[in-house]
Parts: C-alpha cells; sequence; structure tokens
C-alpha cells in the first residue's frame, strides 16, 4: 500500500501537470517552448529547493563517501535499472541490445555482488540508456512542448505522459521492508546528484541564461537519445548522465541541474 501511495503522487504531479498545461496560452513564439513562462517559474523553484537541500546534501556524500563506495552504490542501483532498460529495449524492437540488458542483469547480480561491481561492462556487455519516452519516441509519438515538471525539472509532453510507466516498473518500488526502501531512495537520488555537481558548477558560471542553455541541451540530448545518436553528431557530451533533468537512463526522472529530485531513480550509467 505504502508502495503504490509513493507512486501514485508521482503519477498526479506528471498528469497535472499536463492537465494545467493544456490550457495554457502560449507565452512566445518558440514552438519548442510555448509555456516558457509557466516553465521559467518552475526552474527557478526547481533551482531554490536545489540550492536548499539537494546540492548540499550531495556535496557532503561526495566528500565524506570515499569514490568505491560511490561507485558501488551507483553500480547497485544502475543494476535494478537495467531491469526496466532491458524492456524497453525489447519493446523497440533492439532485440540484441535487450538480451545484453538482461544478461547484464543476470551477470552482475550473480557475479557482482548483487550489482555492487559492474563485472558486466568488464565482459563486454555495454550499459544502455532507455526509458519509456524514448520507447514512445521510437513508436512515432512525437516529442511535443518543452515542459519544466515540479521537482522532477525537465521533460517534454512525450516524456511527461511515459513517466507514471517508468514510475510503476521501478524495482525498487516494490523492495520490503519500507525501511530499506525510503533510505535508499533517499540514497539514490542524493548519489544521482553528486554525480552531476561538477557538470552543474559549470553550467552556473558558464551560462548567460542557465534556463535556456539546459532547454536546448535537454532537448537535444533527448531527439539523440530517441534516435540512437543519429540526429545530433554534436550533441553536448555529458558523459550519459543527464544534467538536464529529463528521464533518465534507467527510466527514471534524473535529478536537474537545477532542480531537487524526488523521484525513484538511478544514477545514469
Amino acid at each position: 500500500m505504502t508502495t503504490l501511495i509513493h507512486l501514485r503522487w508521482k503519477t498526479v504531479i506528471a498528469l497535472l501537470v499536463v492537465g494545467v498545461l493544456s490550457g495554457c496560452a502560449t507565452t512566445n513564439n518558440n514552438p519548442k517552448d510555448p509555456y516558457e513562462g509557466f516553465n521559467r517559474s518552475m526552474f527557478s523553484f526547481n533551482d531554490k529547493v536545489d540550492q536548499i537541500a539537494m546540492k548540499p546534501a550531495a556535496t557532503v556524500y561526495q566528500k565524506v563517501l570515499p569514490t568505491f563506495v560511490q561507485t558501488g552504490i551507483g553500480n547497485f542501483f544502475g543494476n535494478i535499472g537495467d531491469v526496466w532498460i532491458a524492456v524497453n529495449n525489447l519493446m523497440q524492437g533492439k532485440i540484441e541490445d535487450g538480451m545484453s540488458d538482461v544478461a547484464r542483469v543476470i551477470v552482475n547480480s550473480s557475479f557482482g555482488l548483487v550489482g555492487v561491481l559492474d563485472v558486466a561492462s568488464e565482459a563486454g556487455l555495454p550499459k544502455h540508456n532507455e526509458d519509456f519516452g524514448q520507447t514512445l519516441g521510437k513508436w512515432g509519438f512525437k516529442s511535443g512542448p518543452y515542459v519544466v515538471l515540479p521537482f522532477l525539472g525537465s521533460s517534454t509532453v512525450r516524456d511527461t505522459i511515459a513517466l507514471p510507466a517508468d514510475f510503476y516498473a521501478d524495482p525498487w518500488g516494490y523492495k520490503f521492508p519500507v525501511r530499506v526502501r525510503n533510505p535508499g531512495y533517499a540514497v539514490r537520488l542524493i548519489d544521482r546528484r553528486a554525480a552531476v555537481l561538477d557538470a552543474s558548477s559549470l553550467i552556473e558560471d558558464a551560462a548567460l541564461d542557465k534556463y535556456e542553455f539546459v532547454r536546448d541541451a535537454y532537448l537535444q540530448r533527448r531527439e539523440s537519445q530517441v534516435n540512437d545518436g543519429a540526429a545530433n553528431e554534436q550533441k553536448p557530451n555529458y558523459e550519459d548522465r543527464d544534467v538536464s533533468g529529463g528521464s533518465g537512463k534507467d527510466g527514471q526522472p534524473a535529478p536537474t541541474t537545477p532542480a531537487a529530485p524526488v523521484s525513484s531513480g538511478t544514477k545514469s550509467q
């Protein structure tokens, strides 16, 4: 019951935002960002929450925990995320990648101490990055306008509609007991925020308009992800970590920069 409540409120956020935006008039001539007024307000809100809560927590986390511990935490949750990544690859018709993801889960769960060690990558099974928003894109659904979700960050109408599936498909959401699951959510979010601390600092120092920088980077990256990199050969190189706050590579919403992620998700792997 607690798990269902936890997941449902996130679904409500996504659906409410879609409902609000469907009644909003366009505020500029940019077809990719017709809701810029709303989006900038949400971006500012997320930025404040991030500066007050998530960034300080991630900074302490990064300074206190040894690097190998952080890597192990990221690998553990990344192994969980591979389950939904495999399903999305299979739904997109990428059978070879999907079976590779299944093999990753088996290998890392068996020989990698339940995923703490990424043995699969060393064995030649590469990490992929798929979520249901990308699957919808592969099926021909257009992205729709850019949207900034409260707490969850950058998205599009298509990716927002896909969020409920990503949330409900997160295996960690069904972890019991609750006293283990809930701290796990917190650790995973802080770990993912810590992974993009350097990138977020670079944006804050370099971008004249941080909102536009994050928006354009997110839209470019998502188009590249949907097209498996074919559409945008010169996309920004953030490794595979989403610093723009959209859907994560594990099928869960990534932490924004800036934003304070509250959803379940794993470190981009």
